[in-house]
């Protein structure tokens, strides 16, 4: 359940009530009109109800520019609400505006992401070089390569040019800045670069386009209802970072053909994340609030399904000219 606290004009509490019992509300109470004419309204709704309740305020309250709608999750509550209640809650899909706000933090190029590229690149590399897969799979939990990705297929869900321009930057920004930074390493690596860790990421087969696509669906399916422990298991399975540092690393040492393989499973990766992604928003019910921004998310939709599965067929068609080398 989320506690909701609307503050808006005193004459909007009958279209609240309103919006409240069509909802069915576990609760809606008033808090005391202001010397400045709001009101506080307090509502208390499950999880499979928040959506629309949202929606349905911003539509009453979009014309009041001083109205505030108020989220906030709540942790327990007492009694404890019946069994049918939970399993309800349990299907519930997380609000449309959470999710924007979780995912479009990761959507954002600063300074500490930076950071984290750079520390986890280096973490990634040694590991790769040294065959240390403990340190490999550190790298891999840092993940700072997933959330662009995730942040580029909800931004297309929404019609969100901004969102995807601002997560296709960042993920450009980030696989270059890898490639940069390993290629430099694996240039005045003085060792040869054949380890295990290192080979087995030149070889994408079959069976990482169907892992890719799988962890992708698991990474949208966490963040749209909360799990996002499952986040964790995720950034492993699916790792950008590792694929991308041993593109560079060969690169730098002059290993074109093995850089290429690498390179390849990378672009597996990017686009099966974000082509699964998309269609389990799609599933779940993540869309805008009004029917022109509807109209704009449907063909980016479109658009964005079309040029990942036409990627997807030319990169399974290259995987599979490669094997048979």
């Amino acid at each position: 359940m989320k506690y909701v606290e609307v503050i808006a004009e005193s004459g909007s509490v009958s279209v609240v009530r309103t919006i409240a019992e069509k909802y069915k509300a576990e609760d809606f109470r008033l808090g005391l009109v202001g010397d400045d004419g709001m009101q506080p309204m307090r509502l208390v709704v499950g999880d499979d109800k928040l959506q629309s309740v949202l929606d349905g305020l911003q539509s009453i309250l979009g014309a009041q520019t001083t109205a505030q709608i108020l989220v906030m999750p709540i942790e327990a509550s007492l009694p404890k609400p019946e069994e049918k209640e939970r399993s309800e809650e349990d299907k519930a899909t997380a609000a449309r505006e959470a999710l924007y706000e979780e995912v479009e933090k990761s959507a954002r190029l600063n300074a500490n992401v930076v950071v984290l590229i750079i520390l986890s690149t280096v973490v990634a590399a040694i590991g790769l070089v040294e065959d240390n897969i403990a340190v490999v799979i550190g790298a891999m939990v840092i993940a700072p390569l997933l959330g662009p990705n995730l942040a580029l297929s909800l931004g297309t869900a929404l019609g969100d040019i901004p969102l995807m321009r601002k997560s296709v930057y960042t993920l450009l920004v980030g696989i270059l800045l890898v490639l940069a930074l390993s290629a430099v390493l694996g240039f005045s690596w003085p060792s040869a670069l054949n380890s295990h860790e290192l080979m087995v990421r030149t070889e994408p087969s079959l069976e990482s386009v169907v892992l890719a696509l799988a962890s992708g669906a698991a990474a949208a399916l966490s963040l749209t209802t909360g799990l996002a422990s499952v986040l964790v298991g995720v950034m492993v399975a699916v790792a950008l970072l590792p694929p991308a540092a041993t593109c560079g690393l060969m690169l730098g040492h002059g290993s074109f053909g093995l850089a290429f393989g690498a390179g390849l499973l990378l672009a597996v990766n990017v686009v099966c994340v974000n082509l699964a992604s998309k269609i389990v928003f799609l599933i779940k019910g993540i869309r805008p609030r009004t029917w022109l921004e509807k109209e704009k998310a449907k063909r980016a939709t479109m658009v964005y399904v079309i040029v990942w599965l036409v990627t997807l067929a030319i990169l399974v068609l290259a995987i599979y000219a490669r094997s048979l080398r």
